[in-house]
């Protein structure tokens, strides 16, 4: 049997297992993916015992992927610009490859569930200043988008981001967010605000672009506070939920050795495992 997992700390939340059951049932393969709690303390002797116990590769995610990162054999060149990985595979020599999938979820999301968004975009604006704004910066860069904005409360954090990109990006603190409002053609949330458990975004969207594409990586609820103000603005919205299940599709292809579809069932199967709003 074929296994893998997701680790974390904390990992119980994670729907990653719906996402690859569903897949290794539906190609009818004799595998299993599951949750492994791993500690901080406990992270490098579990990835690099990874063999031993019987994983051909995991995912990784908060707090571990920068932590992974430095711990890999080979890491893709994105994988090095991010300085984080969340996709870990063995080689036949039991060498381990790191990679990072978020890019690759963020944008194919946005593919599906919005596909003219490239040619309607060309200023977005990114909320927050973590790991995932960096990958999801890094994916709008790379897709073309000619400005980005990165919006983070704390100024030392969006210039740090900004210093690591390829090309240059505008950061600016989260009160002087209303004066660009009116230009921004895509709006990325990357903060866990609006997730069950946090606080509210507190973001007004009064001066938003009309037309404005709004979208969430946040995926708990499937409906953020954030999508529902926009969608009652009018506003075209994408959740996060399709990122979840388009970045898992690479890791899915190392280890099991197929590739798998990100199918309207599967976001069903996953969906039915998830609020559908904020409260």
């Amino acid at each position: 049997m074929k296994r893998a997992c997701v680790i974390g700390d904390p990992i119980s939340h994670s729907r990653s297992p719906l996402v690859h059951g569903f897949w290794l049932a539906e190609l009818g393969i004799d595998g299993s993916y599951g949750r492994e709690h791993v500690p901080s303390d406990a992270l490098a002797p579990f990835i690099r015992g990874l063999r031993q116990r019987g994983y051909l590769g995991c995912n990784v995610t908060l707090p571990h992927k920068e932590a992974a990162f430095h711990l890999m054999d080979e890491t893709t060149e994105l994988a090095r610009r991010l300085g984080a990985v969340n996709t870990v595979w063995l080689d036949e020599s039991g060498r381990l490859h790191g990679d990072n999938t978020d890019v690759h979820g963020f944008v194919a999301n946005l593919d599906q569930e919005a596909p003219s968004w490239r040619q309607g975009t060309q200023t977005a604006l990114v909320l927050g200043a973590g790991g995932a704004a960096r990958a999801i910066v890094m994916g709008l860069m790379l897709c073309g988008i000619e400005r980005v904005i990165i919006a983070n409360r704390s100024a030392e954090r969006a210039d740090a981001l900004v210093a690591g990109l390829p090309r240059t990006a505008d950061a600016v603190t989260l009160d002087r967010l209303p004066q660009f409002l009116p230009e921004i053609d895509l709006l990325a949330n990357t903060t866990s605000l609006g997730m069950i458990g946090q606080p509210r975004h507190g973001l007004a969207l009064d001066n938003l672009k009309p037309g404005a594409l709004v979208t969430d990586i946040v995926y708990v609820p499937l409906e953020t506070q954030l999508l529902r103000e926009a969608r009652l603005r009018g506003h075209p919205t994408v959740g996060g939920l399709g990122m979840l299940l388009h970045q898992a599709v690479p890791g899915f292809e190392h280890w099991y050795g197929k590739r798998p579809t990100v199918s309207s069932a599967l976001h069903r199967h996953v969906a039915a495992d998830i609020p559908e709003a904020a409260s």
